[in-house]
């Protein structure tokens, strides 16, 4: 397969909107950690909900981080991929664009798996919630 220089170009806009939404992600969650710090020291007695959701909350910043890290991996590999096909170095660059979209792979299935993580938090504290409720009902 003969790809030009054209070709990584095209994954930019994908990569830099992935980035952006990987971002959001992290900083969403920094709030969420930051508001759950809070709520343990002024909580006494909620100790054990508080830090589960805390230890969900690393594993997650833990994949979103390596998703930005695979994201801009990929971005570079794609910018050198340009560089060297700019240099004549056919064989060289198509292997770099390659490894570009393996490294994008990558970073999808991560966000994938946080994804699955992120869910399985909500619904979480969905039931917490409605464990509450129904004691509330009782009472």
């Amino acid at each position: 397969m003969q790809i030009d220089i054209t070709t990584p170009a095209l994954l930019f806009p994908a990569i830099t909107l992935l980035l952006l939404a990987f971002t959001n992600r992290f900083v969403a969650l920094a709030t969420l950690a930051r508001g759950l710090r809070q709520r343990y020291k002024e909580t006494p007695g909620m100790e054990a909900p508080v830090l589960g959701q805390i230890k969900n909350l690393k594993t997650r910043l833990l994949l979103i981080r390596n998703m930005q890290a695979l994201g801009i991996a990929s971005f570079f590999c794609c910018v050198l991929s340009m560089v060297l096909m700019y240099l004549s170095k056919q064989v060289v660059a198509d292997y770099i664009f390659g490894a570009s979209l393996f490294l994008l792979l990558g970073s999808l299935v991560l966000s994938f798996v946080e994804t699955q993580i992120s869910t399985k938090a909500l619904n979480l504290e969905l039931s917490d919630l409605e464990t509450i409720t129904s004691k509330k009902k009782r009472s």
